[in-house]
């Protein structure tokens, strides 16, 4: 390869791994220098130069002309003026280069070339592709199912594969091989060989987060906040909105109209239900909703400090308000973040809680 097809190559190379031509070049010269130290056992004082204009390659020796000998420096690397045949024509400080490039360095220089694009350039890819992805954590990415072991898929996201392990899918979702998938980054950490390792996620309740967002552009622009999520992958997900605009409905605006937006949600969901309830700053009656689909449930705060509540219920409205094996009042808790009891007047007066002194709570 000659100098202006090395030039060439380090080009489209630099364009093709979204690199410098400058970070090549820097790889190139280190890899050389190490090449014809190991080779040829280069004095201290001697480096190989990489012509950036011409892609030529030479080995130089070089002195510093000094006034006196520094014997704690490179003693071969300095000389004195004096000893120079014209010294007039230099003066402390210049440096005096000679090429020592061997004859058959060129061989030598090729293999070392060689190893170097090899080496170095995967190495600044990998940098370049933790640069891109570092950013994306608790990000939704679209990517491709590209393969699986025993424990984990391996999703396609471009530059690089992210790893979704087998326990956080959704439970009872069928994935297919070459499908396009969904997925919310979990964590970006850098891995043993200097890449990402990116770990993805659909079970995460931010994966739900980002798909409300993806479907309800109120939530983008502010119009509508999400307060919270509770979720239940593969079952059941609960929500709670607000606006501060008094006009907008934003439960009515998530659910979309006759349930279109919070369906397309439930589809890429697997069918999981999804509650959207009404954000309140009253904690009783953000309980109140939180409790949904049960109705006409009292509210009485035990403690404010520790945030515990009781809820009272009656006849079906108690079942509805528990769920099935205590999921809908264990989202309820997660999404108001307070620990809440669900009991019906009988039970709380059996066990010797006087609600009536928490009217006011």
């Amino acid at each position: 390869m000659n100098g202006s097809e090395f030039l060439k190559a380090a080009k489209e190379l630099a364009e093709l791994r979204g690199i410098t031509v400058d970070e090549i070049y820097e790889d190139i010269e280190a890899g050389l220098n190490a090449a014809y130290k190991r080779n040829y056992g280069g004095a201290t004082n001697s480096k190989v130069i990489l012509d950036k204009d011409t892609g030529n390659i030479k080995v130089v020796s070089y002195k510093i002309i000094v006034d006196e000998i520094n014997m704690e420096d490179d003693e071969d690397a300095q000389v004195l003026l004096e000893e120079l045949d014209n010294p007039s024509d230099f003066k402390v400080g210049d440096v005096i280069e000679e090429e020592v490039t061997p004859k058959d360095f060129g061989r030598v220089a090729a293999a070392a070339c060689k190893q170097v694009f090899t080496q170095k350039v995967r190495e600044a890819e990998r940098n370049s592709i933790m640069s891109e992805f570092e950013g994306k954590e608790g990000e939704l990415l679209v990517g491709t199912l590209s393969r699986e072991d025993k424990q984990n898929y391996y999703i396609d996201l471009g530059r690089a594969h992210g790893i979704l392990p087998k326990s956080e899918i959704i439970p009872g979702e069928e994935l297919t091989m070459g499908s396009t998938i969904k997925v919310y980054v979990v964590k970006i950490e850098l891995g043993q060989k200097g890449g990402p390792v990116i770990l993805l996620s659909r079970s995460h309740y931010g994966f739900v987060k980002r798909l409300l967002e993806l479907e309800i552009p109120e939530l983008n622009d502010g119009t509508i906040i999400l307060y919270s999520v509770a979720r239940d992958a593969g079952s059941r997900s609960k929500i709670a909105v607000y606006s501060e605009n008094e006009r907008v409905d934003a439960v009515g605006a998530c659910i979309g109209e006759k349930g279109i937006r919070i369906n397309n949600i439930s589809k890429e969901l697997n069918g999981e239900k999804i509650d959207v309830v009404a954000y309140d700053r009253d904690l009783k009656q953000f309980i109140k909703n939180a409790l949904s689909p049960a109705k006409e449930v009292e509210v009485y705060i035990l403690d404010s400090k520790k945030n515990e509540a009781l809820a009272i219920a009656e006849g079906e409205n108690l079942s509805l308000a528990i769920g099935k094996k205590g999921q809908n009042v264990k989202l309820a808790a997660r999404l108001t973040k307070c620990k809440i009891d669900v009991k019906t007047q009988g039970q709380a007066q059996e066990e010797g809680i006087n609600i009536y002194k928490y009217y006011e709570a």
